[in-house]
C-alpha cells in the first residue's frame, strides 16, 4: 500500500454530467455555442434514415489517443451498463451540489461567416415572435397623446413609473411627490392621476381591487354595446360593500342586505367575473418558456406496447472535420498548431459522446417509467403509481444521482399529453386492496369527488375523507385538506351554489 493522488474527475466525466442535465433546447444551445469555438467540429444536415443521430466520422482512429480514464461511457443496449456507469456512481456524493463547465464553454467567442447558405441562427431570430411592449412603455406612449398642462404631464410621467406589472399603483401621492426630482404639485398629481386611470387597459393605475373593477365597470357603461345586459347599480354596490361577502360565498346574507333576489346577484357576479383584477398582465406579460419534449411515447398496435422515441430529429449530426484530422496527421504542421488541432479533435469527441450516453440514458430511464407507468397511459392519472427514483436506479444498474439528472427538466409526449418527465418519480400509499397508489393519484381521486359532489349540499373535508375510505385509502383529514389547497379547491362553504 502507497499513498498517491489521483484525479476523481476528468473533464470528460464533467462534460458528461453536465450533458445529461441538460434539458433539450439547452443542449441545442450547448451544441450551437461549441460549433461556433470549436472550428473542427461541423455538422451535417441529417436525412430520413440518420434520424438525426449524432456520428463521428472515422471512429476507429477517433479512439486511438484515448487512456484507460478516458474510455467513452456510452450505455450498451444489450448489457446492464454496470461498468459503464461504475465510475459515474463514485462521483455521486461529489457531484450532487456542484455546477461544471467545459474549457469549450468558457472561452466561447462568436465567429460568423458567410459560405453562400442559410443561416439557421439568423433564420431562427427572424422566425421568433417579437416581445410584447412593457406596461410602462405602452402607457406612456398613450400619455404623450393627453391633452393637459406642462405641470400635470409631468406628474402622470412619475405616476406611471410607480405602476407595477399587475396595473396597481401601491404607491402613496404623498410618496411620489417627495421622491421625484421634478418638483410636483398634489393638485397635479391628483389631476394626473384621473387621466391615467382613462388609459388602455381598463382598470390602470387603480390603488385597489374595488377601484380597479370599478374604473372597469365605468368603461364598460360608456360603450352602449358592451353595457347591455349589466345593472351597474347593483354592481358598483356588490364591489364597494360585498366584495368580502362574495368571496366567502354568503349570497343570503348581500340578498338580506340589498333586499335584491339571489337570481339578481348571481347574475351581476357572472357580469362582475368578466373583469380582469389585474389589468396590468393584458399588456407586456411574460411570455411562457417554450417546452419541446426529449421524447415520444406512443402504442404500438403491432407489438401491443408502448414504445420511446426520442427527439433527436432536432439536434444535428455532429462530426469531426476530416480536413483537420489530415493536417493533425501531417508532420510539417508546427506544434502549437498541433497541440492546438489534437485539444479541439478530443473535445469535439468527447461532446458528440457525451450526447450519445445522454440519449441512451434518458431513453433507458423513459422505458422503466413506461414500462412501470402502463396503467397510467392506459387508463388516466387516477392509476399513476409510486415510482421511486431508486428502484429505477437499482433495475439499470446505475446511481438514483445519475437518474436524477436524467430526468431534470426533461418532458415527454404521451397520447395523455405532455408532461415533466420528473412527475412519474413520486412516493404513495398502499390501499385496503393492496394495491399500490402514487400521492398523485390521490388527489386525482380527490378532484373527481368534489367535481361529482351535489354542488349546493357540497362535501367537508371529514366527508372527503370518508368518501376516500369507501375507495380503500385511507387518509387524515388535515392530508384532503393540503391536497384541496394544493389543487386550488376552495372549502365547502364556498363551493356551495344557491
Amino acid at each position: 500500500m502507497r499513498p498517491e493522488l489521483r484525479q476523481l474527475l476528468t473533464p470528460r466525466m464533467i462534460q458528461s454530467m453536465e450533458i445529461l442535465q441538460l434539458p433539450l433546447m439547452a443542449l441545442e444551445e450547448r451544441i450551437e455555442q461549441e460549433l461556433q469555438s470549436n472550428p473542427v467540429l461541423e455538422l451535417r444536415e441529417s436525412d430520413a434514415e440518420d434520424a438525426g443521430a449524432v456520428k463521428v466520422i472515422d471512429e476507429p482512429s477517433a479512439r486511438e489517443d484515448r487512456s484507460e480514464d478516458e474510455r467513452p461511457m456510452v450505455i450498451k443496449e444489450e448489457s446492464n451498463a454496470a461498468e459503464d456507469f461504475d465510475r459515474l456512481a463514485k462521483l455521486s456524493d461529489y457531484l450532487e451540489n456542484e455546477e461544471f463547465y467545459t474549457n469549450s464553454a468558457a472561452n466561447y467567442r462568436q465567429q460568423q461567416s458567410y459560405d453562400g447558405e442559410r443561416d439557421k441562427k439568423l433564420d431562427a431570430m427572424t422566425n421568433t415572435a417579437a416581445r410584447s411592449e412593457p406596461l410602462p412603455e405602452y402607457l406612456l406612449r398613450q400619455w404623450t397623446f393627453v391633452e393637459c398642462s406642462p405641470g400635470v404631464r409631468a406628474a402622470g410621467e412619475a405616476i406611471i413609473n410607480y405602476i407595477d406589472a399587475e396595473g396597481y399603483l401601491r404607491t402613496g401621492l404623498d410618496v411620489i411627490q417627495r421622491e421625484s426630482k421634478t418638483p410636483l404639485t398634489m393638485d397635479d398629481l391628483n389631476e394626473a392621476l384621473k387621466l391615467v386611470q382613462t388609459l388602455d387597459p381598463p382598470g390602470v393605475g387603480a390603488r385597489s381591487l374595488a377601484e380597479c373593477l370599478l374604473l372597469q365597470l365605468d368603461a364598460i357603461e360608456e360603450d352602449p354595446d358592451l353595457s347591455e345586459g349589466h345593472d351597474f347599480e347593483l354592481e358598483r354596490k356588490l364591489i364597494q360593500n360585498h366584495l368580502k361577502d362574495l368571496e366567502m360565498n354568503r349570497y343570503p346574507q348581500i340578498s338580506r342586505k340589498l333586499g335584491r333576489e339571489i337570481a339578481d346577484i348571481k347574475a351581476a357576479v357572472k357580469n362582475l367575473s368578466r373583469l380582469h383584477p389585474h389589468p396590468g398582465k393584458l399588456v407586456g406579460g411574460e411570455d411562457a418558456p417554450p417546452i419541446t419534449p426529449d421524447a415520444r411515447v406512443y402504442f404500438d398496435e403491432e407489438t401491443g406496447k408502448y414504445e420511446v422515441e426520442m427527439a433527436n430529429d432536432r439536434a444535428p449530426s455532429l462530426f469531426i472535420s476530416g480536413m483537420y484530422r489530415k493536417m493533425l496527421k501531417e508532420r510539417s504542421i508546427d506544434r502549437k498548431t498541433r497541440e492546438f488541432l489534437a485539444n479541439n479533435v478530443r473535445n469535439a469527441r468527447w461532446l458528440i459522446e457525451a450526447i450519445e450516453q445522454r440519449n441512451s440514458t434518458i431513453k433507458r430511464v423513459i422505458r422503466a417509467v413506461v414500462d412501470a407507468q402502463r396503467e397510467f397511459f392506459e387508463k388516466g392519472p387516477e392509476y399513476l403509481k409510486p415510482l421511486p427514483m431508486i428502484s429505477v436506479a437499482d433495475q439499470l444498474g446505475i446511481h438514483v444521482a445519475t437518474v436524477s439528472r436524467a430526468v431534470s427538466e426533461k418532458w415527454i409526449q404521451t397520447p395523455r399529453g405532455i408532461f415533466p418527465l420528473r412527475r412519474f418519480f413520486s412516493g404513495g400509499t398502499t390501499s385496503a386492496d393492496g394495491e399500490d397508489m402514487s400521492w398523485d393519484a390521490v388527489k386525482e381521486k380527490l378532484r373527481v369527488i368534489i367535481d361529482n359532489e351535489d354542488k349546493r349540499n357540497p362535501l367537508n373535508d371529514d366527508q372527503i375523507v370518508e368518501k376516500l375510505k369507501e375507495q380503500g385509502i385511507d387518509i387524515a383529514r388535515r392530508t384532503v385538506a393540503k391536497y384541496r389547497k394544493i389543487l386550488n379547491i376552495p372549502p365547502a362553504r364556498q363551493r356551495k351554489e344557491y
